[in-house]
């Protein structure tokens, strides 16, 4: 497939304005994909400053950047014109200190954390992994103390630390942001599931959809919708809510950290992790909506669509 020479010269202007630029789906305070969100966030830990294309917003340059460096996927990392690769490239040279020497930063520190694992969550673990033969159990922390567990194949550079009989694999900036962690399981109205609890983090308090209306009306508290779009389209966001997607992590974490913050998503369940990451980050005053707008439809307002 050949690149049609407009477009081929706009990515070679990009690349010669700017030393480091990401292609990707979404920019760096906003990512649109998981991928993109792991590659975003490993630079951000290096880079003050770099360039984001979104390729959502420019059909030509999403599949032009694909002929241009013959590489077939999204996101794309160019450092001083040249590629470096994509996700998985960029996460094993951040975990080997490769990306560190490349922008000039210090070695990442290496030291493994100290963390506990509950007998419950050891337990559930084991369950877990019982047939993932040749796959190790890595634990991934970004920056905004997002977390998320994975099985993939263990790598040379990984820091490995084995709490209460399970062995978990981590990159180098996980590490540093794992440290004094209890991986914990828990029960709730939605389910069962693995909770990470970070040292000084508070709890998260549960709130139902009665209490949620009560303190709307009171404007005693803050109620942010995690959904994604599509989650949003089916069922509008309530009119007090405040949507994360659009307003992005950064703002809404420059809020007192006093503020009474109320997080809710379809059920109840990827809000309690959101949740999670803003007590991480100091906030005191967290809860995290019971049943989510599904609860709403059905106890509060029979006219909010369920799906």
């Amino acid at each position: 497939m050949s690149l049609d020479p407009a477009t081929r010269e706009r990515i070679e202007t990009l690349l010669k304005d700017h030393r480091v630029v990401l292609f990707m789906k979404g920019d760096r305070r906003q990512p649109m994909c998981g991928f993109s969100a792991a590659a975003a966030n490993t630079l951000n830990e290096l880079l003050p400053e770099y360039h984001t294309v979104n390729v959502l917003e420019d059909p030509e340059i999403r599949e032009g950047i694909k002929v241009y460096g013959d590489w077939p996927t999204i996101p794309q990392l160019y450092v001083e014109g040249e590629l470096v690769g994509g996700a998985d490239i960029i996460r094993q040279m951040y975990a080997s200190g490769e990306l560190h020497t490349l922008f000039g930063a210090a070695p990442p520190d290496r030291t493994p954390p100290q963390i506990t694992i509950t007998d419950k969550a050891a337990e559930a673990i084991r369950n877990g992994i019982a047939n993932a033969q040749g796959l190790a159990l890595h634990l991934e922390i970004g920056p905004d103390h997002s977390a998320g567990f994975q099985l993939a194949p263990a790598d040379d550079h990984d820091i490995v630390v084995t709490a209460n009989g399970i062995q978990v694999h981590f990159d180098p900036g996980s590490a540093q942001r794992a440290k004094g962690i209890v991986i914990d399981w828990v029960s709730t109205v939605q389910g069962e599931g693995l909770s990470l609890k970070f040292p000084g983090a508070q709890e998260i308090k549960p709130l139902s959809v009665q209490e949620l209306q009560r303190r709307l009306a009171e404007d005693s508290v803050v109620l942010v919708d995690v959904r994604p779009a599509a989650g949003r389209a089916q069922a509008a966001p309530l009119a007090q809510a405040r949507v994360l997607e659009e307003e992005g992590y950064d703002a809404l974490a420059s809020l007192p950290r006093d503020t009474a913050l109320a997080f809710i998503c379809h059920h109840g369940n990827s809000s309690r992790g959101v949740a999670e990451r803003f007590a991480a980050h100091g906030f005191t005053n967290v809860f995290n909506v019971e049943g989510g707008m599904d609860a709403w439809a059905r106890e509060i307002d029979p006219g909010v669509p369920r799906y």
